[in-house]
């Protein structure tokens, strides 16, 4: 097995529920030991870590520590962003993380397979890494979202391949 790109790499997680990053840190440090992560559970720590930190990537709940700007904050300093959502799992939330240079936007019940959505970020360009994504959870989004949602969102995946 060869080594994960997360190796060495340092990670800002950032979400209000302890146990969500509780989990996120064990799933990560399973299976890549040498992962460096660092935790924020308020906006006010997430932002002075965004703006003082160096990061390979940075995974932001959207509610509870106001996730939109701290994605903002995060894209304005070239930091690759991932949204980690239960609450505001909506086919606009998916649309604003797109349209604001989120890498991904992921659901929390996604946890258990996060370093493969984790090591797409770090391997591929955005609109690769956005194309595997779609590719991956259409299956989820159509179960949750309304029937239509990629025409709403503009984010037909498959049209993007043509």
């Amino acid at each position: 097995m060869t080594d994960s790109i997360l190796k060495g790499k340092r990670i800002l997680a950032v979400d209000d529920e302890p146990d969500v990053l509780e989990t996120f840190r064990e799933m990560v440090l399973i299976d890549v030991p040498d992962c460096h992560i660092d935790e924020a559970r308020t906006y006010e720590a997430a932002i002075a870590l965004i703006q003082t930190g160096s990061y390979d990537l940075i995974v932001l709940d959207i509610m509870g520590v106001r996730g939109f700007d701290l994605l903002e904050a995060a894209v304005k300093r070239n930091f690759k962003v991932v949204m980690l959502t239960a609450h505001a799992m909506t086919p606009e939330a998916l649309m604003r993380s797109y349209n604001m240079k989120a890498h991904a936007f992921l659901p929390k019940e996604k946890l258990a397979d996060i370093v493969p959505f984790l090591e797409d970020v770090l391997t591929h360009d955005y609109a690769t890494g956005w194309k595997r994504l779609l590719q991956k959870l259409h299956p989820f989004f159509s179960e949750r979202f309304v029937s239509d949602w990629e025409k709403k969102t503009g984010m037909e995946w498959r049209e993007w391949t043509k």
